[in-house]
């Protein structure tokens, strides 16, 4: 059962509700609309609210965490990780009316469009564009609804693969998050075949969710998505699966570093690789590392402070 499902029936039960609260930076704020683990991983997790109290204080921000029961100081601990800027501050904590708090976060994320996508939340079922692909992702267990710049930048740089006229028969998104990287790319190739998979297994879970949700089939054939869990691609399927002539890797720039040589291994010769979730000062580092095992970088998308890479596999040196 989903967060969103048990909130809702927590606030139809009459049940309290839990308000933790703590100042943070816009940076950690931002932060937030893609990953809330460990919170994450709770049986029960939080809905987290950030907002920016005193427009004067750009960089002040305050974050609210809902809870369906009293939170521990564990719980407290774990959210205060989240704000490194608040240490030496405790969290307010106090009870408040039960409400649908999902539904109200949701019902401020807006719709997203980022090259031929469109991705929305239920609220936003009714602003969909004729002319768009549209995914509807509920914001909350795991990363990628689109709202970061990260995610996004990976969509326009799916968009701009698919206008080059390149074509994909076998991809994999490598820590997939909500699914959405996985499910774009195949309404762009949709008889190709693709996995996705993470190292979070509630992350694997909501991508089935989302799946269903977006009449994406999971499966081995074509036109279908196998899902794993695993580490990068400590998988016997990833790696049975390989070459790859499309890989995404929306991951951070340690991991898309230390991954660099069975990645680069599992791309085909002329395949492309889409790395994101690093920052402007991460970008050479990284192209670096996949430099040294035969790639070349073909474009970049940049949003914000977030780059996206696309790189290709050069031909000569094949994938093995």
């Amino acid at each position: 059962m989903s967060a969103r499902s048990r909130t809702a029936e927590q606030a139809e039960d009459g049940a309290g509700s839990w308000k933790a609260s703590l100042p943070c930076s816009k940076a950690e704020a931002e932060a937030l609309q893609e990953d809330i683990s460990p919170l994450a991983l709770l049986d029960e997790p939080p809905v987290l609210m950030s907002s920016e109290p005193d427009p004067a204080r750009p960089d002040e921000w305050r974050l609210d965490a809902y809870f369906a029961a009293e939170p521990t100081a564990e719980m407290l601990a774990m959210l205060q990780a989240l704000a490194p800027s608040s240490a030496g501050a405790a969290p307010t904590v106090e009870r408040v009316e039960a409400r649908d708090w999902v539904t109200l976060s949701q019902q401020g994320l807006e719709p997203i469009q980022a090259g031929h996508f469109f991705v929305h939340t239920p609220a936003h079922r009714d602003k969909v564009p004729a002319d768009s692909i549209a995914f509807e992702i509920d914001a909350g267990r795991a990363f990628g609804t689109g709202q970061h710049e990260t995610t996004s930048g990976c969509l326009v740089a799916l968009s701009k693969l698919k206008d080059q006229g390149i074509r994909v028969s076998n991809l994999l998104d490598l820590g997939t998050g909500t699914g959405l990287l996985a499910f774009a790319a195949m309404r762009l190739w949709p008889t190709a075949r693709a996995a996705a998979s993470d190292i979070d297994p509630v992350s694997i879970e909501v991508t089935e969710e989302n799946a269903a949700i977006n009449q994406i089939r999971v499966g081995r054939g074509p036109g279908h998505v196998e899902l794993a869990v695993a580490a990068g691609l400590e998988h016997g399927r990833l790696r049975q699966r390989a070459p790859y002539d499309l890989i995404i890797a929306n991951i951070l720039a340690g991991p898309l570093i230390e991954l660099a040589p069975s990645v680069s291994k599992a791309l085909e010769a002329g395949g492309r690789l889409i790395l994101a979730g690093l920052l402007d000062s991460h970008a050479g580092a990284v192209a670096a590392a996949y430099r040294r095992h035969g790639l070349m970088l073909g474009f970049r998308v940049q949003h914000g402070e977030w780059p996206t890479l696309v790189m290709r596999k050069r031909k000569s040196l094949g994938w093995r």
